[in-house]
């Protein structure tokens, strides 16, 4: 198998993969990136980002995306496509194999392969989306201010975002599977207290409607009991609030994560429990999963790199 060795390798081109590489190609480490199975991350499939700083008009998600690349590759960081398909961090340098075929020795290693939202499984989701449909009230709410939204979830998640949703949009349904919420006390009385909050219990979204985006979901109540009842409801945007898989199975024998698999990192930094191995972005976030967080420890990533390189005499 090829081996080359490098002194910084970014796994992951979202906002913090691309920050980290403007950051590190600046200070000299020629990084090396791979851009993962979605080349320029969750951002490409998003249509308009309206809170992202400097972009006064809102921008194109994949146009955001792109701009980062350009000014990457401007600081001379090595933007490859590739997919890291194993790893060994047992020791320095680290051993990252991209595509099950070429072996990469990193000096240090910046994590940033992001986390996936989860979906239903239903081709409607595929057909509307970024025309209706989206897994970010944060990101996409603005979009449906006096709307009729649908949130799908029970968990705290789902009555954060449904909450939220509930300041910008005229009504708010929250369809959940279970006769119960999960969510913890204080959200299901926000939830249930709230005028503008309407709880579907025990209710299935089998598929969507709409000529040119999402105008109503089909529902079933109590599915599979005596007394099923399906029926439409009309809807302008459909919101998934069923939890985020992190993008972290290949580090999780090295590497501490907690139970959904985000990647543990020292508070307030970066760093995680190995010297020089680094991970930013979404797989290390829990919390806010937005661009401009995950760029922010992008740029920490890169900095803590360059200072540990720094520090082993390797610059």
């Amino acid at each position: 198998m090829e081996i080359e060795k490098v002194k910084c390798l970014i796994i992951g081109s979202g906002p913090a993969g691309y920050t980290a590489a403007i950051y590190a190609g600046r200070a000299n480490l020629s990084p090396v990136l791979y851009a993962g199975l979605q080349p320029g991350g969750q951002l490409t499939t998003t249509t308009d980002v309206e809170n992202f700083p400097g972009y006064p008009e809102g921008i194109g998600g994949p146009e955001l995306m792109e701009d980062l690349r350009k000014q990457a590759e401007r600081f001379g960081a090595d933007l490859r496509y590739g997919v890291a398909t194993a790893a060994d961090l047992s020791k320095a340098p680290y051993k990252i194999t991209i595509d099950g075929e070429k072996t990469i020795e990193a000096e240090t290693l910046i994590i940033s392969t992001g986390a996936a939202a989860k979906y239903l499984g239903l081709e409607d989701e595929k057909k509307y989306a970024g025309m209706g449909v989206s897994a970010c009230a944060t990101c996409d709410g603005f979009f449906y201010r006096k709307k009729t939204v649908a949130v799908v979830g029970g968990g705290d998640t789902a009555c954060e975002e449904a909450v939220y949703l509930a300041g910008l949009a005229a009504k708010v349904y929250l369809i959940v599977r279970k006769p119960y919420l999960r969510a913890s006390k204080i959200m299901q009385e926000r939830v249930m207290q709230h005028e503008k909050i309407e709880v579907l219990f025990e209710h299935n979204a089998v598929g969507l409607y709409g000529e040119s985006g999402v105008e109503g979901v089909h529902l079933v109540q109590r599915m599979g009991e005596s007394d099923e009842k399906r029926y439409d409801l009309a809807i302008d945007g459909f919101f998934l609030a069923i939890g985020h898989k992190p993008n972290s199975d290949i580090f999780k024998p090295y590497l501490d994560t907690d139970e959904v698999g985000y990647i543990v990192t020292e508070p307030g930094t970066p760093r995680t429990k190995i010297p020089g191995v680094f991970a930013a972005g979404d797989v290390a976030d829990p919390h806010y999963r937005q661009a401009i967080t995950a760029a922010g420890t992008g740029c920490q990533a890169a900095i803590e790199a360059e200072r540990y390189l720094s520090a082993k005499g390797l610059l």
